[in-house]
């Protein structure tokens, strides 16, 4: 789940004409939030272990995650007066299902991805997210493609295409290990999963608020994660590393939580337009830190694909851009 923890522009940004110190404030939240995001690479990446007997399981991982975000989401609605919602049958029906796929299902992709792949190229991958879920659209909801769309799919299709090249040689991961293409499918399976998870969203009936929906979707992810933990993976016949637990403890509350709240605290501050392109600096984040953090080599192919998704992402944006521009 990365929606309402952050890793993607809200559906329904609120428009604001707040003061130039009010946006300012808005833009730094936005960028902070963003820069967020770009760790949840490098945490799933310590959580995998590189591919190593150290890493811990993917559904084990996504179990603690919820475990630890869903109590301060609790807080957090407490201290704002937000209750749980109480859906009706078709609308529960929409958020497990949403729980499944943007909860459960981004976060072992990302993390059984990251054990095949470097994080550099996990967060090229990472940064198709907004034309993944236009196409999705497309595909699933008939909406029909516009110009402007088809360029960005050719454009975010290129930087995977690059990605992939670059990966295919075995040497993108500085630790030792491969960067194959198999893992950044996985990735991309885990971005697809995101994509349905933001659609899903329009299917509600009854509008959720966001710190209650986030809360939701880290209880259900819980749940759905917890089963298949328990009986794949056997979390307590082996103690995972230091680094692994670390990288837990960091996804759950620093980029689920803390992201979460300087996203909407920047939402609130400026227009949907303003926001929306602040979710590139989400892919240049996670590249930047595979190098410093990691030590990883970023190479030609990769700052390809980091340019060819900044190019999709320039691409659906000029109509907001133009609208932003005449204010």
């Amino acid at each position: 789940m990365t929606t309402t923890s952050a890793n993607s522009t809200p559906a329904n940004t609120t428009s604001a004409n707040g003061t130039p110190a009010d946006r300012r404030i808005g833009f730094a939240c936005l960028a902070g939030a963003m820069m967020l995001v770009g760790t949840t690479v490098i945490a799933s990446k310590a959580i995998a272990g590189g591919g190593l007997a150290g890493g811990m399981g993917p559904f084990t991982a996504t179990a603690l995650r919820f475990a630890l975000a869903f109590p301060v989401f609790l807080l957090l609605m407490r201290w704002q007066g937000v209750r749980l919602p109480r859906p009706a049958p078709r609308d529960l029906a929409v958020l497990v299902v949403q729980a499944g796929a943007g909860s459960v299902g981004y976060t072992t992709l990302l993390i059984s991805g990251l054990a095949r792949t470097s994080a550099a190229d996990a967060g090229v991958v990472i940064g198709t997210l907004p034309v993944v879920t236009a196409a999705i659209a497309v595909v699933v909801l008939g909406e029909r493609p516009g110009r402007r769309l088809l360029v960005a799919i050719a454009l975010a299709a290129a930087g995977m295409m690059a990605v992939a090249a670059g990966g295919a040689g075995g040497d993108g991961a500085a630790d030792g290990g491969t960067s194959s293409p198999v893992g950044a499918l996985l990735v991309l399976g885990a971005v697809v999963c995101e994509g349905l998870f933001i659609l899903l969203n329009k299917k509600l009936h009854a509008p959720v608020a966001p710190l209650a929906l986030s809360a939701a979707m880290t209880g259900l992810g819980f749940i759905a994660a917890a089963l298949p933990a328990l009986i794949l993976e056997r979390p307590w016949a082996a103690v995972p590393e230091a680094a692994a637990l670390v990288g837990v403890v960091w996804y759950a509350l620093v980029p689920t939580v803390i992201g979460f709240v300087l996203w909407y605290a920047g939402a609130a501050r400026v227009s949907g337009a303003e926001a929306a392109p602040f979710t590139a600096l989400a892919p240049v984040a996670a590249v930047a830190l595979a190098a410093l953090v990691l030590g990883e080599t970023v190479s030609l192919p990769q700052i390809l694909g980091v340019a060819c998704v900044l190019a999709a992402l320039a691409t659906l944006q000029v109509p907001n851009w133009a609208s932003w521009r005449r204010r």
